[in-house]
């Protein structure tokens, strides 16, 4: 795949359903009573993981690819799995099921890609370990035909549930993934499940478990959640996923005479970090005809050219922009002046390791980037020209190293353009209507 230079994008467009949003629509209607309705799902790859896990573990759904319709069975309506439970590509899938799995009374098996299989799973164990779940970790090399433990703290792994216990967890790292499966796992608790984190992360699951009628509540950065409430299915319009809309507010603000407007996109303050750290550039965007849908605000964002400048992200922004830092990278490239991003570890456990990535390519365009531990320096203004990028099978490295090459001079090629579709399928057709 090649990208060429590029110049003025003009348009409307609408990115696909939030990532997060679609997989807590279908696991929280599988444990709910009746019949929930997603609309604006994504039909991703990923998403599509969790659809295909959920059916083996007997919740009747249909996906037509406009809406789904989740049958759900209550949360104790789900049935042993007749084998391996296969997440693909989707770190959320692996470990949200994960919570539900641990207060089911049967054990299941869960695997995954080659990237699943080395992303750390002891940030779950440790505290559904407290709660009472068991699991156990399988020699990749030898599963499933001769399995073989082992110590280390990947998939696959098999998780035997059963009646839990309440804990009060003080979770080392902000994340959603992890505060989701303990307060899925306290809906089968014996008492009142808390989680504290070190800042808020997003907080979608609070969101939608208490529209469903969960008894849950939020105070800073603890969430507490009751056991055994009666969940009712519920209709769910997935908002416009920011983390795909962040492609395009770079596009829009680093390409010369281009003037974007993203509309239906979730702005959720736990999660829209990359407007703040783009405003804080000096990026001209806006949002516009706010409003609440399924619970979640939404807004229209209109992007138009900009002379950015380097910032400073860190501390309790890096939660709420974790996954659209390779696109701010991007934008911190084409800006003058450094950009330091700080407290961004968590990079190094994504699909690939989003700081050696992005540094690896960015530099082989001519870039200036140093990585740190837990981040990066990316001194800007600094002409790039294209390369061959290695995505490492990585959907938004892929993505973010487009828009750079349609603002960098020459060729760029990739070795993998359909990573892409875990969570944007249609991305390069999108790009296409821009500039018409």
């Amino acid at each position: 795949m090649e990208i060429t230079t590029k110049h003025s994008f003009h348009g409307e467009l609408s990115v696909p359903g939030d990532k997060s949003i679609s997989h807590r629509g279908i696991m929280f209607g599988a444990i709910s009573n009746g019949l929930t309705e997603v609309t604006n799902f994504l039909q991703g790859a990923d998403c599509l993981s969790t659809i295909s896990c959920f059916q083996q573990l007997g919740i009747p759904i249909e996906n037509d690819g406009s809406r789904v319709l989740v049958h759900g069975k209550g949360l104790h309506g789900l049935s042993a799995p007749s084998q391996v439970l296969d997440v693909g590509n989707s770190g959320t899938t692996l470990r949200l099921i994960s919570g539900i799995l641990a207060g089911q009374s049967f054990q299941s098996t869960l695997n995954g890609d080659a990237s699943i299989r080395k992303r750390p799973m002891k940030r779950i164990f440790v505290p559904l370990s407290k709660m009472g779940a068991r699991f156990q970790c399988w020699d990749s090399g030898h599963f499933p035909e001769h399995r073989k433990k082992t110590s280390s703290d990947c998939a696959p792994f098999t998780v035997q549930g059963g009646k839990l216990n309440h804990v009060h967890y003080y979770s080392p790292i902000a994340s959603a993934q992890v505060k989701s499966a303990i307060l899925l796992a306290g809906l089968y608790g014996d008492g009142i499940t808390k989680v504290t984190e070190p800042v808020l992360s997003r907080n979608h699951t609070e969101l939608m478990l208490s529209g469903f009628g969960a008894d849950i509540l939020s105070a800073d950065a603890t969430a507490a959640i009751w056991p055994e409430p009666k969940l009712e299915g519920q209709a769910i319009h997935v908002p416009g996923d920011i983390s795909s809309a962040a492609y395009f507010i770079a596009l829009g603000l680093i390409s010369p005479n281009s003037e974007i407007l993203i509309q239906n996109v979730g702005v959720n303050p736990t999660r829209s970090g990359v407007l703040t750290a783009a405003l804080a550039m000096g990026g001209n965007i806006s949002l516009l005809n706010k409003r609440t849908v399924s619970g979640e605000p939404v807004a229209d964002i209109l992007v138009k050219s900009s002379s950015l400048h380097g910032t400073a992200i860190g501390g309790s922004q890096i939660p709420t922009l974790i996954d659209e830092i390779p696109a701010i990278a991007i934008m911190a490239a084409f800006a003058e002046g450094s950009t330091i991003i700080t407290d961004a570890q968590e990079l190094r456990v994504k699909e690939s390791d989003r700081i050696a990535t992005v540094t690896e390519n960015l530099n082989a365009m001519g870039g200036d980037v140093t990585p740190t531990e837990d981040g990066m320096a990316i001194r800007g203004g600094k002409p790039l020209h294209g390369a061959q990028i290695k995505t490492y099978g990585d959907h938004r490295i892929a993505m973010s190293f487009t828009i750079a090459g349609l603002n960098a001079d020459g060729e760029t090629t990739f070795d993998d353009r359909d990573c892409v579709t875990v969570s944007y399928p249609s991305f390069y057709e999108d790009i296409k209507k821009l500039l018409n």
